[in-house]
């Protein structure tokens, strides 16, 4: 083995004592955030650290066109809500409960876990109910949605390309069905920059309830993928601390505390002069953000201010990790600038139980979901922010475990409003058993390039060359759904 030159051997152990230092030097994230609050201008002094603050222009500056909104809220129904017993009634299915399903709808389709099985058709368990002046129908399990359906849009032509959990959960949140691609909120943070530098600008947060499988969410379903790692989205918990560390260890005086980041930004300084890794600033950008955290997110998610009412009006007891405390703190990360918000709530899967397990989805998301769209609008938010709803895929029209549905995606259902969105709309449509999208059928790319398009961004421009292409959210297709925009 050929010796180490004097140069290399010096830079072995410049590595070895800065990982030391990292290693047995910081007592926790705490211990940074408290930092920056007694000497903030020793942070803005590092050149290094201003060029890589978490606060960003993005790269579409100028917007490509006017845009309607500034931010997204994208309520994502983990598991696959049923279209059935949600936005898409259909009473020939409903005729044909319990009878064949007919073979020249299904044959030769993907099915998920039906295959060689006798398909029977199964009707919509709960009835429809029409609402506001539009309108339009949704099931009865859903007043409270029912009662803004002049402020939503349904679309009912959706349709995907994955037919499992987690392959179908990458195309929705990246566009591609390869992992290790930007999620839809890094692409977004990426064009258009943070309007905050106190919180992340893309944050995810989790719930799950009663009635349904819990399906895992991977976090990479919120990676930067080959996006720098600063774009990527922080998940907050829904039960405890928010954040890891947010609190500072006791013992730890103030002088150590900075005596710390001050090593460590000259560290970061003195690496990045070395190799230009670009993560390096990426770690300079998180430790401010860390700093900024430890004020920011106390404030954020303490509730005492929040009147009675609005509390209410939600269904929220905040801390309880619960779907509807989420939506509440969605609404607060949206007035403090956060650009992409996204809440999975997990157990949406139903093979069987249909009958008693969708009334208790529907009691966990209806009210709080209601309950955002009506709190934007009279805080004169709806119109800049864009709410989604919908999950990975749809559930098929014929039965699994005789009270079941099992994977769909030929057609399925989405909800939108705000931000663009034309209310009292109901877009598309399926054929007569619900089975597949035949009326101005809505792709996934397609709800990435309207979504885009919202935010002022043309989505065939905002590109990153990746291994030899120009890679983009909506990979080689997609079209502005202009019949959903007002």
């Amino acid at each position: 083995m050929a010796a180490s030159s004097p140069a290399s051997t010096d830079t072995q152990q410049l590595h070895i004592k800065r990982r030391t230092f990292l290693g047995r030097g910081i007592a926790g994230l705490g211990s940074l955030a408290l930092t920056t609050l007694f000497d903030r201008s020793a942070l803005a002094a590092s050149a290094t650290s201003a060029a890589s603050g978490w606060q960003s222009k993005g790269v579409v500056n100028p917007l490509h066109h006017a845009a309607k909104a500034k931010r997204v809220i994208f309520l994502y129904q983990a598991g696959g809500p049923s279209h059935l017993e949600t936005f898409d009634y259909k009473p020939m299915l409903a005729a044909m409960h319990g009878k064949p399903m007919p073979e020249s709808f299904t044959q030769g389709q993907q099915i998920a876990q039906l295959q060689n099985q006798r398909l029977i058709c199964y009707g919509p368990q709960f009835k429809f109910n029409r609402f506001g002046k539009s309108g339009q129908e949704i099931c009865e399990l859903f007043p409270e949605i029912g009662g803004v359906a002049d402020d939503i849009c349904i679309v009912r032509s959706m349709w995907g390309e994955q037919i499992n959990h987690d392959p179908a959960h990458v195309l929705m949140n990246t566009g591609s069905i390869l992992a290790g691609r930007p999620s839809m909120g890094s692409w977004l943070l990426y064009g258009l920059g943070a309007e905050t530098e106190d919180l992340p600008g893309f944050v995810v947060l989790m719930s799950s309830g009663k009635g349904g499988q819990n399906q895992p969410v991977a976090a990479r379903q919120w990676s930067a993928g080959f996006l720098p790692g600063k774009f990527q989205g922080v998940k907050l918990n829904s039960t405890g601390d928010p954040v890891l560390y947010i609190k500072n260890p006791q013992g730890l005086c103030q002088d150590t505390q900075q005596d710390s980041i001050a090593a460590i930004n000259k560290l970061n300084r003195l690496q990045y002069d070395a190799v230009k890794d670009p993560e390096i600033l990426t770690r300079v950008a998180q430790y401010e953000m860390a700093f900024r955290m430890q004020t920011s997110v106390p404030d954020l998610t303490d509730m005492s201010k929040e009147p009675k009412s609005v509390l209410e009006m939600y269904g929220a007891k905040p801390g309880d990790g619960s779907f509807a405390s989420n939506c509440l703190l969605a609404r607060r990360l949206a007035e403090r600038g956060v650009r992409f918000i996204q809440l999975y709530h997990r157990d949406w899967d139903h093979h069987n139980n249909i009958p008693t397990s969708i009334p208790l989805k529907a009691q966990e998301v209806d009210r709080a979901t209601a309950a955002l769209i009506k709190d934007l609008k009279q805080r004169g938010m709806l119109d800049d922010t864009l709410i989604i709803w919908g999950g990975e895929f749809g559930r098929t029209p014929m039965s699994q475990s005789g009270t079941g549905r099992d994977h769909h995606i030929k057609g399925f259902s989405f909800m939108l409003a705000g931000g663009g969105i034309k209310g009292g709309v109901t877009y598309g449509a399926t054929d007569d058993l619900g089975y597949a999208a035949v009326e101005k059928p809505v792709s996934v790319h397609d709800l990435h390039a309207t979504m885009l398009h919202l935010l002022g961004i043309n989505h065939l421009r905002l590109t990153v060359k990746y291994q030899g292409i120009d890679a983009r959210l909506t990979n080689v297709s997609g079209e502005v759904v202009k019949g959903i925009l007002a």
